[in-house]
């Protein structure tokens, strides 16, 4: 259920086109759905301002798209991270207006007329930075489950450490951004340098790209945890979802 929906509930009970008993019968059967796989909840889109994401790692095709039915009936809009390219497909079949993101490997779908579900203030972006190309899979997760919150973004590709200046010859773009999202294996040494660089909230993801040493991401874990940029805040290694909706939930307030 959806915070329209529930106002225009409420909207009909105080003009008397819907008794109070009718309206506590919807209201009753909104919080879960239990289906034979999955207990969807149905609230979680109007406690936090979007519908509960649909992680499709270990679910099967029929899971997933019926999971998506659930939530698209009630909530018009849904996210799926971590699909396969089956699972996109049987998704596609579906729903075939939604928009799959091979290198993400997500699905999001909005209903005609759903509108935004949330956007940046002051009209301001938030930026998505990679250190190298190969943390693009990464970033893009983060893109798409930006673009289905409705939030603007706008991508600084490929400015790792190891070229200082690309990054620095792009400080002016992100002083104009809401939040700054910073995408790193390797070393991970990139946040600190964005971190001194802007005033914004600067959300670190670490990723498992890199050599052996860089033992799938830990390394650049412990590098961001040990930032010497005041306010870094850091995700889990490889979760461009989180944050976006750390991000998401950062600019909210501003």
């Amino acid at each position: 259920m959806i915070r329209a929906r529930v106002r225009a509930l409420l909207a009909d009970v105080a003009a008397g086109a819907t008794s109070v008993d009718d309206a506590l019968t919807r209201l009753d059967a909104e919080p879960i759905e239990t289906l034979s796989h999955t207990t969807v909840d149905h609230h979680r889109a109007l406690r936090s301002g979007f519908p509960e994401v649909v992680y499709a790692a270990g679910k099967t095709e029929a899971q997933v798209v019926e999971i998506c039915a659930s939530i698209a009936a009630r909530s018009e809009r849904f996210l799926v991270t971590r699909s396969s390219a089956e699972q996109r497909a049987a998704l596609a079949l579906k729903f075939p207006d939604a928009i799959a993101s091979d290198v993400a490997r997500t699905v999001r779908w909005a209903a005609a007329g759903a509108g935004a579900a949330r956007s940046a203030p002051n009209g301001r972006a938030v930026a998505i930075v990679t250190a190298g190309t190969s943390d693009l899979p990464v970033a893009e997760e983060c893109a798409e489950t930006l673009a289905a919150l409705g939030i603007a973004a706008f991508r600084v590709t490929d400015v790792g450490v190891a070229g200082i200046h690309r990054v620095l010859a792009r400080t002016e773009a992100l002083q104009t951004a809401a939040a700054v999202i910073v995408v790193a294996g390797m070393d991970g040494a990139l946040p600190s340098v964005i971190g001194g660089l802007v005033r914004v909230p600067v959300i670190a993801i670490p990723t498992s790209v890199g050599y052996g040493a860089s033992f799938g991401g830990l390394a650049a874990l412990l590098t961001m945890l040990n930032s010497c940029a005041a306010g870094v805040v850091v995700c889990n290694i490889d979760n461009g979802f989180g944050a976006a909706m750390a991000a998401a939930r950062s600019i909210s307030s501003q």
